[in-house]
This record gives C-alpha cells, sequence and structure tokens, in this order.
C-alpha cells in the first residue's frame, strides 16, 4: 500500500472533525516559505572548525544520534 493509499485510509477512518483538523495541518505543510542562505555565502566558514572538535563532533553524533528506538513510534 502506498503512502498516500495508507494516509486516505487512516484519515476515512477519523471523525470530521479530526479529518479537519488533518487537512489544516496538510496545508499548513505546503505553504510553508523555505528560508535561508544559499550555500555559497557559508563557503567563508570551511575549514574553520579545528580537526579535535570535530572528531569529538562525528564522536558524539555516533554515539547518541545513530540510535533507533523501536518502541518510540
Amino acid at each position: 500500500m502506498s503512502i498516500v493509499e495508507r494516509i486516505t485510509n487512516s484519515v476515512g477512518q477519523l471523525p470530521p472533525s479530526k479529518q479537519a483538523l488533518v487537512l489544516r495541518y496538510v496545508d499548513s505543510l505546503s505553504n510553508e516559505e523555505l528560508v535561508g542562505v544559499p550555500g555559497s555565502s557559508l563557503l567563508r566558514f570551511a575549514g574553520t572548525i579545528d580537526p579535535v572538535s570535530i572528531s569529538e563532533m562525528d564522536d558524539t553524533i555516533e554515539k547518541d544520534c545513530e540510535k533507533i528506538d523501536p518502541g518510540e513510534w
């Protein structure tokens, strides 16, 4: 079953008041404005973090951020 089919099926089982909430949420996603800066303007920062700090960040990400909690959902 595709994602769209799953969403349609799930939303179809909700009462109308909840369906309206889902629709407002979906509308809000499509109306979001992307805000940011071009990557080219960040190039001046390339190479400014020392190797020790990069290694510490890499270790922390590997240790703390790459975990999956199967019971989370």
